[in-house]
Formats: C-alpha cells, structure tokens, sequence
C-alpha cells in the first residue's frame, strides 16, 4: 500500500471512527481533553503503521486498542490510581468486533455518543459553547466549519471550544447520561445538537461529498435511544420522525457518480418505505403526546407531506406552505422563511414565491447563504428571465463550500446563460 493511499484512507476512517473512539475514550478517563489526546496518539501511530501493514480488518477497534493502550501507559507515568489501570486493562481485554451497522441504530441506553452529548449539552456551559463542543466531538466537524456555521472568526471558535471543555473540567461533570429533572432540563439542548449533526450528515457544508452518511446514522441512533429514555417527550419523537423521514431519501439524492438529484426528479421508489412508515408513526405519537406544533413536529410533518406523496404533482404544497408559516411563527428565522417562498412557488406560482423570497435579500443572515441566490435562480429561470437566473446560479456557486453543489450550480448558470 502506498504512503498516499494509507493516508487517504486513515483520513476517511477518522472522519468516520473520532466520534465513538473520544467517546469510549471519555467514558474510560473521565477527561475530555485527554481522550482527544489518547485519540489523536492513535491517529499519529496508525499514520506510520498503516503504510506499511496495511489498513486493519477493523479500523474502528484497531485504533481504539492503541488510544486505549496510550491510556494505559499514561496512567502508569502519571501514578494514577490502581483502579483506573485496572478498568482500562479490562476494556482492552474485553474489546469485541464492531456491532453490525443494523445494530447500532437500536443501540442500548449505554451509549457514549449519547452520554458524551449529555455532557457536552451541560447547563454549565452557554448555549453557543455546547452546540460549538457538540458539533465539534460528536459531528467530527473543524473548528473552522464551526466558525463558519456560526459566523465567527476560527481563533474565537477555538477559544469557545477550549474554555468549554476547561469549565466542564473545573465543574466536574460526570460522564453519564442524567437523571429525572435534570435529564429534562437538557434534552432541549441535545435535540438541537442531534439535529445540528443529521443536518450536517444529510447535507456536508463542505468536502467532496454531498451527504456524510454516518453522521446521520448517529444521529438516528442517538435518537432512538433518546426517545427511549424520554418516552414522554414530544419534541424527542418529533425530531426523531423527522431524521427517519429525511433519512429515508438518501439513496436517492445522489447519481451513481455522487452528483445531487433534485427532490423534484428523484425517484420516489428509491425511498425507504421502512424508514418513511417508522417517521409517520413518530410524528403520530408526537400528535397524541400533543406536540402536533412543536418546532421539530412540524418540520416533520412537513417532510411527511413529501413522503406521502407517491408523485411529485400529488404534493400538498398549500399545506406545506402554511406549515412553514406555523413554525415561523414559533420560531422566527429567514431560513424557514426561504424555504417558505419555495412552498408558495410550488402551490401559487414561480412570481408568489420569488415576491416572498425577495424580501430577504437584506437578512444580513443571509448575505453569504447560497441557498437564497439559488432559490431565486431556481425562480427566475421559471419565470423565464434566464439571464437573472444565469447570475444567481454563479453567485450561489461562488457561496457554497461543497464541490457538488458548486459544480451543479455552474452547471445551470451555464444552461441558463445559453
């Protein structure tokens, strides 16, 4: 194997194994910064071994047995108590093979993604400092993708990100997930971060690829086992039906060669009808708990008003359009209002929606947001001001961060411009 294709691929497995492996690493040292140390170590060795031995059967294990064996001789350097050794020993002679991917998704309540998210989403820390940690240790992004998704400078995200995980040292904070009131205070804050990281699983913000199909995984795991241990909570069975609807289109969003298929042209029997089934009957028990006009039902059954409909003409875009006019109401943002003004295109006309959309050319939030020029050249290419809609796509394509989507949108300024 060469030096070069060892390390693409050591790059793909850490995107894909950083997550679980500071996690397990967490669970076991009680310290966040040292697991991300343990687990860096891990990552330095792979990168002189793997060129040479080849890249292991078991990645995910491989390098959780190095970072644990690290963990091992820190403890013996730094005379830390007997049992620690004795714990950490254990779980190296104990490790297994990875469970089935099918598995994982009905994972048990012990869980270190969940319980690491718990502890990221602790009260201790403001709200910006645990989306930032979150996003950061869960969703495997860059501090530089955080400071972007935030519109902060990277050295500031990297000093956010820092004093969080010092304040939850100072703090104390357990590693497990909590209990009776305490638990609730914080489910609020961990449904914003699972829905941060589907979100950014279901559509990359940057890299090559469209979709980071494991971050999704993770995070409909991560809610199945939520939903479990909050039964009672709406907004956890909204949220959850919402990431199995959106899930269920995956497959189908993509071209054999990776490149993005419209959801207008994408075929429909492509979709997971188990996923779609399992979203319907979550979104029903969020009704019944009487949640039906929570923040993440109502997104929800917005994505259902999609998945029921077998052809793209039989959907119901008046209901969606007034859906998202509820939840604006609830929760104020330009981006609900974006995808507002594609709804009312769809049931009232490529001129309804472009007036709609129009009005948000100055949300200074949205200066830099490649989806409001996309939309208007989506807009104006209908209304047949193809010119327009030439300049919208190159400006959209100058915005976006991902390479798909940045070759599809010059790809329509170019058939506009023609």
């Amino acid at each position: 194997m060469t030096t070069s294709s060892a390390h693409n691929a050591i790059e793909t497995v850490w995107r894909i194994e950083a997550p679980r492996l500071v996690a397990g690493l967490t669970r076991m040292v009680r310290d966040i910064s040292l697991a991300e140390e343990l687990a860096q170590d891990a990552l330095l060795v792979a990168l002189r071994q793997w060129p040479d031995i080849g890249v292991p059967t078991n990645p995910g294990a491989w390098l959780m047995t190095t970072a644990k064996r690290r963990a091992i001789d820190y403890f013996r350097r730094n005379t830390m108590v007997a049992r620690k050794l004795v714990e950490v020993a254990h779980d190296l002679e104990t490790d297994g093979q990875a469970p089935d991917p099918a598995e994982r998704l009905d994972d048990d309540v012990g869980d270190d993604l969940l319980n690491l998210m718990f502890v990221s989403c602790h009260p201790v820390l403001s709200r910006e400092a645990r989306c930032a940690l979150t996003l950061r240790l869960i969703g495997g992004l860059t501090t530089d993708e955080i400071a972007r998704a935030f519109l902060v400078p990277e050295p500031t995200m990297a000093q956010r990100i820092v004093r969080a995980k010092k304040s939850l040292s100072e703090a104390g904070v357990k590693f497990e997930t909590p209990l009776g009131d305490e638990r609730h205070q914080r489910v609020g804050s961990v449904l914003e971060v699972l829905y941060l990281i589907f979100n950014e699983g279901y559509s990359a913000t940057v890299g090559q690829d469209l979709m980071r199909p494991q971050l999704c995984e993770d995070a409909i795991r991560m809610g199945r086992i939520l939903a479990r241990l909050a039964p009672a909570e709406p907004e956890v069975h909204g949220l959850l039906a919402l990431m199995e609807i959106q899930a269920s289109r995956q497959f189908a969003r993509v071209d054999a060669r990776g490149e993005p298929i419209l959801l207008l042209d994408q075929n429909r029997g492509a979709w997971d009808r188990v996923l779609i089934n399992r979203g319907l009957d979550g979104l029903a028990h969020a009704e019944q708990l009487g949640g039906a006009k929570g923040y993440y039902a109502l997104q929800a059954a917005i994505a259902a008003c999609h998945a029921r409909a077998t052809r793209p003409e039989h959907t119901d875009w008046a209901r969606i359009a007034a859906l998202y006019g509820e939840l604006a109401e609830i929760a104020p943002s330009p981006i609900i209002e974006l995808n507002r003004a594609v709804a009312i295109s769809m049931a009232f006309g490529p001129q309804a929606g472009l007036d709609h959309a129009d009005t948000l050319r100055a949300e200074p939030a949205l200066k830099t947001y490649h989806l409001l020029a996309t939309v208007r050249g989506d807009l104006l290419e209908k209304l047949g001001r193809k010119a327009e809609a030439g300049q919208e796509f190159e400006r959209a394509a100058g915005l976006t961060r991902n390479e798909r989507e940045r070759a599809l949108l010059r790809a329509r300024a170019a058939a506009a411009l023609r």
